[in-house]
């Protein structure tokens, strides 16, 4: 693991107030120095509990649309998840007569979706973007950083608050009013303390990006290896397949909790050579269920319906939580070990040659959900090596796949810690001190 992954976290982790400390500059008299009391103080008096409207300003600046202009448009990501980019749209095919310009630096919500959390702000670098007059952008104060308050659009109170805030009809005809966005209250740190929580954030965020890209630098030389087939006969891949199991369709309920009893996977359990049991809903009609629907560790599962692009994606089952089962749109091959090994089909079938061969035979009137059936996944052709030759492919794969699967434990790892420090922060279990005012 790289040195910057060596993050130590633990004195933030203490049920009571952590604090992270920051040497005092200069000559200064230690006897003179403020107390830690004192210096806590100071920085929890510098806090407000006041309305947005303390920090924001209402800034919209619309524009008459042209029938004969472009105009690149952006929406807005539920859950504090950023902008959405959309394709530039005609002045001429749009029924909208006026736009509202979105500037850089701008805090902006999406006054229908609001209570889903559709908040942001809009990046430094954003281009020339419009939007309809569902999406208000406000400024911000002297005393208001903007890079502060995007992440306090990511945060569950912030949601919260919005949820609450919205009138109307109910469901898809709520909103939220700007004039009720900025009665919204909450408590804000002054300024130089918003500035150090971001720049807390930042060095944990530049570390999680920087685990994504060494993930996905190994999931490009995983894919070249597993791309990197065995020289032997491809053979039907029905020739080493015991059986085929299907799946049962009930209706599911809600996402699975690790308190839930029984679960059934969905689709997105199951990627491209990798297993996500967590991807489950749970289930009430046990009794529908027969004992060939149970999922086991071990178990090799394929999707036989998705989109084009993922369709027919295999993994082999770890993890597995009991009282789990393999849904209609998910099969389990049942592999004849006596001739192929289940972790080599797992790669193989993985690789970009045999996802093309599995993907060719999908069939369907819709283009975003395709099928296969199991007459035309059992003409799929495979190489078919020796076993010590098939045990040499798997080990190189895995190396790489072991590689990956601590990549992202840590990546996972430091995404909680962050949670749980913002969380913290932002509700001074956790409190920032220096010298000088806590900066």
């Amino acid at each position: 693991m790289s040195d910057w992954q060596q993050v130590a976290f633990s004195d933030l982790q203490t049920p009571s107030c952590s604090q992270e400390t920051v040497p005092p500059q200069g000559g200064r008299d230690a006897m003179s120095a403020p107390t830690h009391d004192e210096r806590a103080a100071k920085v929890r008096a510098g806090w407000v509990r006041a309305p947005l409207a303390r920090f924001l300003t209402l800034n919209v600046e619309t524009v008459d649309v042209e029938p004969t202009r472009l105009y690149p448009t952006i929406g807005v990501l539920n859950r504090g998840r950023g902008l959405l980019y959309r394709d530039p749209v005609a002045g001429s095919s749009t029924s909208y007569k006026k736009l509202n310009r979105i500037l850089p630096g701008m805090l902006i919500y999406s006054r229908l979706k609001a209570f889903e959390g559709a908040i942001t702000v809009t990046p430094d670098d954003l281009p020339e973007s419009f939007a309809s007059q569902e999406f208000p952008t406000f400024a911000f104060a002297s005393d208001a950083d903007p890079d502060f308050f995007r992440i306090l659009t990511t945060t569950q109170s912030m949601w919260d608050a919005l949820q609450g805030a919205s009138k109307g009809m109910g469901g898809r005809r709520e909103r939220v009013k700007p004039t009720d966005f900025l009665n919204i209250v909450m408590d804000i740190p002054p300024l130089p303390l918003q500035k150090r929580i971001v720049e807390i954030l930042d060095a944990v965020d530049d570390q999680i990006s920087a685990l994504n890209t060494e993930s996905e630098a190994l999931e490009g030389i995983l894919e070249s290896l597993r791309s990197d087939l065995p020289g032997a006969d491809h053979q039907p891949i029905s020739d080493v397949l015991l059986s085929i199991d299907s799946g049962k369709s009930i209706q599911a309920g809600g996402e699975a909790s690790a308190e839930d009893e029984y679960r059934i996977l969905k689709l997105s359990a199951v990627q491209r050579g990798w297993f996500k049991p967590s991807e489950a809903k749970t289930v009430t009609e046990v009794a529908a269920f027969s004992p060939s629907h149970v999922v086991k560790n071990g178990d090799l599962l394929i999707t036989r319906a998705n989109t084009p692009e993922r369709v027919g994606f295999i993994a082999i089952a770890r993890n597995v939580p009991e009282g789990t089962f393999m849904p209609d749109l998910i099969w389990r091959l049942r592999v004849d070990e006596s001739r192929v090994r289940t972790d080599y089909l797992e790669h193989a079938l993985s690789s970009r040659e045999l996802r093309a061969s599995i993907s060719g035979t999908a069939g369907g009137t819709s283009k975003s959900m395709v099928k296969i059936n199991k007459r035309g996944f059992g003409t799929v052709r495979v190489p078919i090596p020796s076993l010590p030759e098939q045990g040499e492919y798997v080990q190189r794969c895995d190396a790489v796949a072991r590689g990956i699967m601590a990549t992202r434990a840590e990546e996972a790892r430091l995404r909680r810690v962050r949670a749980g420090l913002l969380l913290g922060l932002l509700d001074r279990t956790i409190e920032i001190e220096s010298a000088e005012l806590g900066v």
